[in-house]
């Protein structure tokens, strides 16, 4: 059973250095990021080498959306089961179910399948993707709890995610352009094994699983832990609607900026632009993880989140390349402080014992909101005017700002020794910077 190797809460500042030097960290920071590389190469792997042996490009973005929809569903499935028997004991069957899944879908489609098989393999190769990063979210909580730099940690994690999805999609379009259609997916599919055995591997990091503490009781002076939902708490359902316009930003500045660009007959600009956006997001993650916040969390993520729809609500009516570079800087700048508090809300509103489940509903949630995004403005810019798509983030955030600030009271964490959801599990005090 792993320890509680826990930091203690005086005199921390937050720093990378200190975090980084966090006994037992790098045992699963390493294996970490080797496996949640292929989460990022998953998507256009799929959709270069359908459109390449469909040649649709209609085709290959539904069975990647398929495969968007399907791992945002059974995502939160899987934290709850990795919360309840272990880490461990999820990822190694699910790595092996994902690895088969993803080779399957790619000897159908060379093999010139039916577009319905298609269709059928992308859904267990979603549904089976290993959920590396809210796994070592819950691994910083163990290692962390009640520490300061859990926020240092939550922008660590957050940085570590947009550096993902700017690598992974140029290294899986360059094997998929450069060697073979199929060399994307399958590349993803050996990585997600190999990392995904090896993060599994550094059992002495993870969390104890809740169902362990299931054998004790009041004779042999050992408390009973029971489960709870993690979408039982109101907080966490609030954040999931945070989380879902967040992810119509990502997939309505993707559509949109490529359609822009092509408009204007100068589609490479599509790369430099989305990469500014990526860049703000890198850039204010790093700032924000090493300053020592004095204001609740709750507070920011409301004003971070305002300036999220006000500069997103801007984007439609960018008439230059330069006026939309810099709006989409800001954008990128918002988006991560809005990020980094969510996921650093969950420590102070979630019990510990659901915390894994917590994240990955924040993840799919993301992944939801892409997905849809993603039709939606495609339609929106086939029907209207060039841009038209830049309308979706403007909308996500604007509704998602508004449940917020209806139901903000469900983001205060709970005093001290209050139940949670009927009585069960009696809380630990945490600090709340």
């Amino acid at each position: 059973m792993p320890q509680k190797d826990t930091v203690p809460t005086t005199d921390i500042r937050p720093g990378y250095g200190r975090l980084l030097r966090t006994r037992g960290a790098w045992t699963f920071l390493l294996p970490g990021f080797a496996a949640r590389q292929p989460f990022a190469m998953l998507t256009i792997s799929i959709v270069l080498l359908v459109q390449h042996t469909s040649g649709s490009y209609g085709t290959a973005g539904a069975v990647s959306a398929t495969t968007g929809v399907a791992m945002a569903l059974f995502a939160p499935y899987s934290g709850k089961l990795a919360d309840r028997f272990g880490q461990r004991a999820v990822l190694l069957p699910g790595v092996l179910v994902h690895c088969a899944a993803g080779i399957t879908l790619t000897v159908l489609a060379l093999s010139g399948a039916p577009t319905w098989a298609l269709f059928l393999a992308a859904v267990p190769t979603g549904a089976s993707t290993p959920q590396i990063g809210p796994m070592v979210r819950a691994r910083w909580g163990v290692k962390l709890q009640g520490s300061p730099l859990m926020q240092t940690a939550a922008a660590f994690e957050s940085v570590t995610d947009e550096f993902t999805f700017v690598l992974g999609p140029l290294f899986a379009t360059a094997l998929c352009t450069g060697i073979n259609p199929a060399a994307g997916l399958i590349t993803e599919a050996a990585l997600t094994l190999v990392g995904g055995l090896l993060f599994a591997a550094q059992k002495s990091t993870q969390p104890t699983p809740t169902a362990a503490g299931r054998t004790g009781g009041p004779a042999d002076g050992h408390a009973r832990v029971e489960h709870v939902s993690a979408l039982r708490v109101p907080g966490v359902r609030v954040l999931i609607v945070t989380f879902l316009g967040i992810g119509s930003v990502f997939g309505g500045m993707q559509v949109s900026l490529a359609a822009y660009t092509e408009a204007i007959g100068e589609p490479g600009l599509n790369g430099v632009l989305y990469g500014t956006f990526a860049a703000g997001n890198m850039l204010s993650g790093l700032v924000c993880g090493a300053i020592a916040w004095k204001v609740a969390p709750q507070r920011r993520l409301l004003v971070g989140y305002t300036a999220l729809a006000l500069t997103a609500s801007g984007l439609w009516a960018a008439q230059s390349v330069l006026l939309l570079a810099g709006l989409g800087l800001l954008v990128g700048v918002c988006i991560a402080p809005s990020l980094i508090t969510g996921y650093t809300l969950v420590e102070s509103i979630v019990p510990a014992s659901s915390r894994t489940e917590a994240f990955t509903w924040l993840t799919g949630a993301v992944a939801l909101g892409q997905a849809a995004a993603v039709t939606v403005a495609g339609q929106l810019e086939d029907r209207y005017w060039d841009g038209a798509g830049f309308l979706v983030p403007m909308g996500g955030t604007v509704l998602a700002l508004a449940v917020m600030f209806l139901l903000r009271s469900r983001l205060v964490p709970p005093p001290s020794g209050r139940t949670v959801a009927r009585g069960v599990g009696h809380r630990q005090p945490v600090a709340v910077d």
